[in-house]
């Protein structure tokens, strides 16, 4: 049934029912054209959306305006601007304008190239969907057209396996009552199939093209919404009106299946359909560290600011003073007042010191991304060859990011499974079939059943053992077990010549058919009354008297059927809590069933009961007159079934339990495992039923058996426990809400606590904080629906309670969501936790998820790219995430913060010389470098060194040490490596190099050193600048703890490059060419061929390094213990334990093993026994019946008479 949308009223007030003004018009496209609505300040545009898609940011126009203006969101561009600006003037430029131009241009041109190769891809992809053929009603008769040119209120038809293009509202169809089956993969990840079914006027009156041509119906219904599973509106057509729901909408993405053609009425196209509405919007993510350095260039600048102030009102008192004591220089300065000097001066000290904050930085952290991010690429171990897909980094700028992971949002289907249900054991009259039972060492020929369409699978049953028994047909129990497996259940076959292929309501409910068949029960064909099997090469046909469908209450399904013999039995299956309280007697059999189901529960498997009895005539006859007479009650007809279901299933006989595994993806449970020893929390988010999700947590082990599993009700007492201890939460203050959540229930710590809430519970608490509650008003009631900034704020703080609660514990599953709350739980961690958060998933239905979270990962599964290339980053396997995040992540993280640490260290050192200097030129804004240095210095001198360490200083431990041990995470997660503390220690670092290089070179040269009584203003620049540079390489040296060729390579380069472009721009020739530009002849060969400034050099170098030496040996000796030592330690006091799929505590809950009934959904009972969805036999001498839509005017071919 459709699940209807949450009230998003005021709690005990009315529901708020949705508008319903969106009105359309079957075959008349010029009536929606003339609606228009307004968007943007006077500007309008349709109201009813054409069908084509735009995900893309930018389009011509729009590239250039908008991709500026998110790159001058990053501070840095704002102040590199500002300094070009200040540049243009040239009484206080102390650099041409263009040295700054030019690096911001080329890293505005590579970060737009970036985005814009990006966009180019998101363009081809929505070219290609709005590409996509179809077939449009255009006058009389269809038209292939594209999925562009589909309009509101157009009539399409779709043919089998086709994908819907539009939110649509069926018509008919040429199955029997109109029914069409779809595959809803790509919106909830649920690959079973469901139905839809028209409404019976326009099955019976819209038979034909023209009826098609001449339908003038109109639709009134809600405006278009993100709600997937809800839907209502009304047709009114021929003078009367009829109601609609979800059950007659198809929704844009859904695959048509086993229906050879159905018509729909176009109601939401393009932006407007409901997985559209669901997708988001395509976001500009920043790493944590982008962030931080935002943060980091406001507070270099007003410190720069905070120095040019200084060093400018100290230059007004210079030059006061200066102009006292000689005033024979007043006509020098008759226009120009101290305070005049002082304001020109303080721009020229803001444009010198402006390279403290380097533009190079930029432009090498893109360098590192991309190589790093090739990195990704080419890690073998991340490459899936049975698919050959390889690992992808689609982002290039986040790289550091996957290192500092805090959450991670996991869709279930196709990202932790593999979508593919097998039937692994089962135990018959206490007999246990299976892997690990001994008899699985070899496989007789022909065991097993290739599938080859898409959803199949190579389905292996038990053992040797069974299939030899069942081939003997000598135990009475294995083949009434066998026999249920044929029978009992609402599969539909069709037969394709070569092959049987069947579709139910469940994938369980498949494999489980198709065991049967491997073991010589092959269900063949059903009608409205008969099923037939060929059991061992016989064909029988069995009369179907009832079927007894499952529901979410029964938890059980039953059939019952006359053999070919006249005998009557029952064939029942179910979850064990209500099979077994429902047998004739408990004897030794039994009890081993019990034992068995305990065993199939800790290895994870979704278990059931089967259970038959013999039910005579005369007991059948009186409860099928009962059963007629409250099948057409008005009242109460559900409850008076259920008791005569009841009735009927009881003194049942005990035939055996089956265990069906829903195969995990290789290594799910060991990277949980991993991820959670790194502290990432796991969250599944899944559109699945509640106890699917429960088992799969079980089995990948998120959940363990030593949990405390909160649902609903416990998360609502809980909250209102807290609530009602502080009461007054707007004074709560900054205490911690985890810590008070925690105290709630003091019996169990918060580590051994799991969350299981649905969608439902989510809309009705965090949309509009209201939670009801049967006795108890909700400690939230007075979220009136004002709209107050009282209530918002009051709302918020329910929402921070919850997520508080949820991120104490140790896993959270939410089921039955939607896209679009699968991306609100996201924002609300992001919210009120300030976290790192990943989202992975397959489908259309995580692209919303993937958008939002700060790195999104896409799995290469069955449900399409969708979901890849909306993401970030592209696997093949849920497993390949340990790797990512634990090696590439962690190192990627520590590169980045070393480079930074490294570059704003040797920008410090090298440069706020310029500072010391003031203090001894008069406090002008003279440069104390070459210029030529000062351009270079950031560019050859010393970007290599570090340039290295940003690619390769990675293994403070291996990959497998990063693995075997995944607490070493953790220190990107409290950001350790690069915050405030680390900057500063650096800058007082830099600080200190710069001081020691500036005055012992200055103190040397007042003693006038030399032999060539070297003094000048140029030599003293030289040596300055060598001494600075040689003590920021040698820093690095010692920082470096990986070594490889490349490394001493970059090293050596930075030396030599110093040497060939001293030689260059000071030489003679090049000072007679441009004497304005090259200002320094021979400086350096005057200054370096003196062995006393060779020794002051050495001195400053010597000096420098002392203190990091002393800093490295102390840590070493006295200080924290290196990470190698950490590690040592640990694993020679706690050593790792194996990671295990199987659970060493019994579960012994009847709950707990019956997951394969409680997750079942109500199958297709209803539909066959009312012979909806079967097509007629063809009596000898007729033709088969045909619906009048077909154009062909014959059956679907490869369908069977029988089959559906």
């Amino acid at each position: 049934m459709a699940e209807q949308e949450p009230a998003t009223g005021c709690p005990g007030g009315k529901q708020r029912l949705p508008a319903f003004t969106w009105e359309v018009r079957a075959n008349d496209r010029s009536y929606h054209r003339q609606f228009k609505k307004k968007f943007a300040f006077c500007l309008s545009k349709r109201k009813y959306s054409g069908n084509a898609i735009r995900t893309a940011k930018y389009n011509v126009l729009t590239f250039l305006p908008l991709n500026l203006y998110e790159q001058f969101h990053r501070m840095a561009n704002v102040y590199f601007v500002f300094v070009i600006l200040l540049q243009t003037f040239p009484e206080i430029s102390t650099l041409p304008w263009y040295t700054l131009l030019f690096p911001l241009s080329c890293l505005l041109l590579i970060r737009g190239l970036r985005d814009l190769i990006d966009d180019i891809g998101r363009h081809r992809s929505d070219r290609s969907i709005n590409s996509r053929p179809c077939e449009i009603l255009a006058g009389s008769s269809f038209r292939w057209q594209k999925w562009r040119d589909i309009c509101v209120g157009d009539i399409v038809r779709l043919r089998k396996d086709s994908v819907v293009p539009a939110d649509l509202l069926l018509l008919c169809s040429s199955e029997p009552s109109s029914l069409c089956y779809v595959e809803t993969a790509d919106i909830d990840g649920e690959t079973n199939l469901k139905f839809r079914q028209a409404l019976l006027v326009t099955h019976q009156e819209l038979g034909s093209e023209e009826s098609m041509a001449a339908f003038d119906g109109q639709v009134t219904c809600e405006e278009p919404n993100s709600r997937l599973h809800s839907f209502t509106g009304t047709l009114r057509w021929q003078g009367r009106s009829h109601g609609l729901d979800s059950e007659r909408i198809l929704l844009r993405g859904c695959r048509v299946r086993n229906t050879a053609l159905c018509y729909g009425l176009v109601l939401y196209a393009g932006l407007d359909s409901k997985i559209m509405r669901n997708s988001g919007k395509i976001k500009q993510k920043k790493t944590k560290l982008d962030h931080l350095m935002d943060r980091l260039v406001v507070v270099i600048f007003l410190l720069l600011l905070g120095t040019c102030l200084g060093l400018a009102v100290a230059s007004g008192f210079w030059a006061r003073t200066f102009q006292e004591k000689h005033s024979y220089l007043a006509a020098l300065y008759e226009h120009t007042s101290p305070a005049q000097q002082a304001f020109l001066n303080f721009w020229g000290f803001t444009i010198l010191l402006s390279i403290i904050i380097p533009m190079s930085m930029y432009i090498t952290l893109e360098f590192i991304y991309l190589v790093n991010s090739c990195f990704i690429n080419w890690d073998l171990e991340m490459y899936y060859g049975a698919k050959d897909i390889p690992a992808e980094a689609r982002s290039t700028s986040l790289t550091d990011q996957l290192g500092q992971i805090e959450f991670i949002f996991s869709d279930k289907t196709g990202t932790l499974t593999q979508n593919i249900m097998s039937f692994k054991k089962c135990c018959i009259n206490g007999t246990i079939y299976g892997p690990g039972t001994g008899h699985e060492n070899k496989e007789p020929p022909g065991l097993g059943l290739s599938r080859e369409h898409p959803g199949e699978q190579k389905l292996d049953v038990c053992d040797v053992t069974l299939l030899e028994a069942a081939q003997r047909d000598n135990d009475p129990v294995l083949r009434e077990f066998l026999r249920l497996l044929a029978l009992c259940h609402t599969v539909m076959v069709e037969d394709r010549g070569d092959q049987l292929v069947y579709q139910a309501a469940s994938p369980d409910e498949e494999a489980l058919v198709l065991a049967a068949k491997n073991l010589g029960y092959v269900f063949l064909a059903r009608t409205q009354d008969t099923i037939t099997i060929r059991e061992l090469g016989r064909t029988r046909t069995y009369e179907v008297l009832a079927m007894l469908d499952f529901n979410s209450d029964r938890k059980r399904m039953s059939v019952l059927v006359r053999d070919p013999q006249g005998t009557i039995r029952l064939y029942t299956k179910g979850a064990d809590s209500v099979i077994l309280e429902r047998l004739q007697r408990r004897g030794h059999n039994e009890s081993l069933t019990e034992r068995a189901l305990d065993r199939f529960a800790e290895e994870t498997l979704r278990t059931l009961c089967v259970a038959s009895r013999e039910v005579s005539e005369a007991e059948f006859h009186a409860w099928s007159q009962r059963h007629r007479e409250a099948a057409v009650l008005l009242q109460d007809r559900a409850q008076e079934l259920d008791r005569l279901y009841e009735e009927m299933e009881q003194n049942l006989q005990l035939l055996g339990a089956t265990a069906i595994e829903d195969k995990l993806q290789d290594g799910v449970p060991e990277t949980i495992q991993l991820l959670k020893l790194g502290n990432i929390k796991v969250w599944v988010l899944t559109g699945d039923k509640q106890e699917t999700a429960m088992n799969i947590g079980y089995a990948c082990r998120l959940l363990t058996d030593d949990m405390e599993i909160l649902e609903e009700k416990e998360v609502s007492e809980i909250l209102q426990a807290y609530w009602e201890s502080n009461n007054n939460l707007s004074g709560s203050g900054d205490a911690p809400c985890s810590r008070r959540l925690s105290q709630q229930c003091p019996e169990a710590p918060c580590h051994k606590r799991a969350i299981i809430i649905s969608g439902d519970f989510l809309d009705k608490m965090l949309q509009t904080g209201e939670v009801r509650k049967e006795k108890k008003g909700w400690p939230w009631r007075w979220l009136c629906c004002d709209g107050t900034e009282t209530s918002q704020d009051q709302a918020g703080l329910v929402e921070k309670a919850f997520v508080d609660l949820a991120s104490s514990c140790q896993a959270v599953i939410c089921c039955r969501v939607t896209p679009k709350q699968k991306a609100l739980m996201v924002q609300l961690v992001k919210k009120h936790k300030k976290a790192v958060t990943l989202a992975i998933g397959d489908g259309a239905n995580d692209v919303n998820m993937i958008k939002t979270a700060d790195i999104g990962v896409g799995i290469s599964g069955l449900e399409g790219l969708q979901a890849v290339q909306c993401s970030d980053y592209a696997l093949a396997q849920f497993s390949f995430l340990q790797r990512l995040l634990l090696v590439h992540g962690r190192w990627n993280y520590l590169r980045i913060c070393k480079f930074l640490r490294c570059f704003f260290y040797k920008t410090f050192a090298g440069l706020l010389t310029q500072v010391w200097f003031a203090f001894h030129s008069g406090f002008t804004a003279q440069p104390l470098y070459e210029g030529w240095f000062l351009a270079l210095y950031n560019i050859f001198y010393t970007a290599y060194p570090v340039l290295s360490v940003g690619l390769l200083e990675q293994q403070d431990v291996s990959a497998k040490k990063s693995l075997e041990f995944p607490e070493l995470y953790m220190v990107g997660q409290q950001d350790e490596l690069f915050n405030y503390r680390v900057f500063g220690v650096t800058l007082l670092h830099g600080v200190g190099t710069s001081l020691i290089s500036f005055y012992i070179t200055l103190w040397a040269f007042e003693d006038h050193v030399g032999t060539k009584a070297v003094g000048d203003y140029e030599s003293f620049s030289v040596t300055v600048a060598l001494s600075a540079l040689l003590s920021v390489l040698m820093e690095i040296v010692l920082d470096t703890q990986y070594w490889t060729v490349l490394s001493f390579v970059m090293v050596t380069a930075s030396l030599l490059l110093f040497c060939l472009f001293s030689f260059l721009t000071q030489s003679i020739d090049a000072f007679r060419i441009a004497p304005a530009i090259f200002r320094f002849p021979d400086a350096s060969w005057n200054a370096l061929t003196d062995p006393y400034v060779l020794l002051v050099v050495l001195l400053s170098l010597v000096v420098n390094t002392l203190p990091s030496l002393t800093a490295h040996a102390f840590r070493a000796t006295l200080g924290r213990a290196t990470t190698q030592q950490k590690i040592h330690l640990k694993a020679k006091r706690d050593p790792e334990p194996s990671v295990e799929l199987r659970s060493h505590i019994p579960r012994g809950s009847f709950c707990r093993r019956s997951s394969y009934a409680f997750s079942h959904q109500e199958g297709y009972a209803g539909l066959i026994t009312r012979g909806d969805s079967l097509r007629a036999r063809a009596t000898p001498g007729t033709a088969p019946a045909v619906s009048p839509l077909c154009p062909t005017g014959t059956p679907a071919p490869g369908r069977s008479c029988c089959g559906c």
